[in-house]
């Protein structure tokens, strides 16, 4: 019987999905600098006027989120493919 305490978690699965999610987020981003105001999908939201800031801190929400969750991804996978 193993030790509970000395149990290692397979890291690996958790580590693809950040990289996924995270490059959603960085297409999200993407599409929020892109892409006018007024032609967003609905998904998105509607914004009454074109130049808020609200719409760009959005943007720049989903791409430090998409880097971040990238990055942490990337790192569970390096770091699970060194431990076996």
């Amino acid at each position: 019987m193993q030790d509970p305490y000395t149990h290692r978690t397979n890291w690996f699965p958790i580590g693809v999905i950040m990289v996924v999610v995270g490059a959603m987020a960085l297409a999200v981003a993407a599409v929020y600098f892109a892409v006018p105001a007024h032609s967003l999908p609905s998904l998105m939201g509607h914004l009454t006027n074109p130049t808020s800031v609200h719409r760009t801190k959005r943007g720049v929400f989903a791409l430090v989120a998409g880097i971040v969750l990238a990055a942490g991804g990337a790192g569970l996978i390096v770091s699970s493919r060194r431990a076996t």
